[in-house]
């Protein structure tokens, strides 16, 4: 009965993260669906999740890297295994953590695609006025104001939104709740979507959502990508709604913010995932010294 056994342990962690940890239930389906691969996985191997060895894990990650699987989705597969092995030590159900002293790949520390500042300004230039063109621009604004989420994006209600304070309020992983501020062009696009695009959308409905689709329904998150993607320039690169989250974070730290700041405005749980955008701030500090420090450019004679 070792299928049966595994997906028991699988049933009490996932009751333990909505129970004990209060996690959403989108974050919980993650963490389940994590584990349903890895589990399949050792299927093949004729192993279960009880029995599991390190070599098992680093073998699950080295399939995942050959498969091509993007850095970022394997160390989130990863943090899930190491959360639910810990969970089962605890719980006495098993006696070693297979995932100890495994190391994240360097790969894993790529920094995640951005933008420049050039094609963020082409993204965001005026494509348009039709009432959808004037809502699908105000969703890039917000997107790239606040380094937002797609999912988040599409969560804020009318009531979340605090215009005339210059921010709004946002629900992250966990159901969390952070404050994101705006700047003054995203101001001005909701100013005039909320005064003439979205009564038009609305017709004589009503809807708690600020952003809408026909009908007053709310907007999905495919709906999103597709508009994200529809914005860019002809010719150009792939874009998503993740790319103008990193744009955000890294234009930010090019200019001078802290990583604590940028963390706070991601919504980033943990330093350690902010820090991912450490090399661009190195990278500033480097040309600043090279510019400003007396002695950067000066050769040494002998």
């Amino acid at each position: 009965m070792p299928a049966a056994a595994d997906d028991r342990v699988i049933a009490a962690f996932t009751d333990y993260l909505k129970v004990e940890k209060g996690l959403a239930a989108l974050s919980v389906a993650a963490y389940a669906r994590d584990l349903g691969q890895f589990q399949t996985f050792l299927r093949s191997k004729r192993r279960t999740l009880l029995d599991c060895r390190r070599d098992d894990v680093r073998a699950f990650l080295d399939r995942l890297f050959s498969d091509q699987v993007d850095g970022r989705s394997v160390a989130r597969k990863l943090s899930a295994l190491r959360h639910f092995y810990r969970f089962l030590l605890l719980d006495r159900h098993i006696q070693h953590d297979p995932t100890l002293n495994i190391e994240t790949p360097k790969q894993w520390k790529v920094l995640p695609k951005s933008l420049s500042s050039a094609e963020i300004e082409q993204l965001l230039a005026p494509n348009g006025d039709s009432t959808l063109q004037i809502r699908d621009r105000t969703i890039l604004e917000v997107l790239y104001a606040g380094g937002l989420r797609v999912s988040e994006v599409i969560g804020i209600g009318l009531e979340d939104l605090k215009l005339e304070l210059g921010y709004v309020l946002v629900r992250g992983k966990g159901d969390k709740e952070r404050i994101v501020p705006l700047g003054k062009a995203s101001q001005h696009m909701l100013t005039a979507y909320l005064a003439d695009a979205r009564p038009r959308i609305l017709g004589k409905l009503s809807s708690k959502h600020l952003f809408i689709g026909k009908g007053g329904k709310r907007l999905t998150r495919q709906r999103v990508w597709q508009l994200v993607r529809a914005a860019a320039p002809a010719g150009s690169r792939k874009v998503s709604p993740h790319m103008l989250r990193h744009s955000c974070a890294t234009h930010m730290v090019e200019n001078g913010a802290d990583l604590r700041t940028v963390q706070t405005l991601l919504g980033h749980a943990d330093i350690s995932t902010t820090q991912v955008y450490t090399h661009v701030a190195l990278d500033r500090l480097k040309s600043v010294y090279s510019k400003h420090h007396p002695r950067a450019q000066r050769k040494q004679n002998g």
